[in-house]
């Protein structure tokens, strides 16, 4: 199967349940033309780079779905560009690499800091600790 990752940005002018169900129509689409939802994200309310439709922010989401269609992606990204809701989206076929990528994000293994991998450093730190406790206690009790 392929893997496919949409990204669109939502209209903020639009109330907190219109947002969710902009972005909820599309995920249905996805489920409903036979795809599996892998992951979806709500990246929140971001500045934008440029004024898009004079807004200077924008409510991002992510789509990652499997898909062995590739005629539904025209079909979807019409649908996209027909909704007044949406200010922009890009569609990106996934390589093996941006799979395994954002599994590691998804595991909080990359991205903010504060994570799991700042906590997987932690542990290796005690751990070291630990190794090399009992090695001091053995010289100190060799040289009495």
């Amino acid at each position: 199967m392929r893997q496919y990752e949409v990204n669109f940005i939502v209209d903020p002018v639009l109330s907190g349940d219109e947002i969710k169900e902009a972005a909820q129509t599309y995920v249905n689409l996805i489920q409903e033309s036979g795809n599996k939802i892998v992951n979806v994200d709500e990246m929140g309310l971001r500045q934008l780079a440029y004024p898009i439709k004079k807004r200077t922010t924008g409510m991002y989401y992510c789509v990652e779905y499997q898909n062995e269609n590739p005629e539904f992606i025209p079909k979807m990204e019409l649908a996209l560009r027909r909704d007044e809701r949406i200010m922009r989206f890009l569609t990106v076929k996934l390589d093996r690499h941006g799979v395994e990528y954002n599994d590691k994000k998804r595991k909080g293994l990359i991205g903010k800091k504060g994570g799991k991998q700042e906590k997987l450093k932690e542990e290796i730190k005690e751990v070291k600790k630990k190794a090399t406790a009992p090695v001091a206690k053995s010289v100190k009790s060799e040289e009495e």
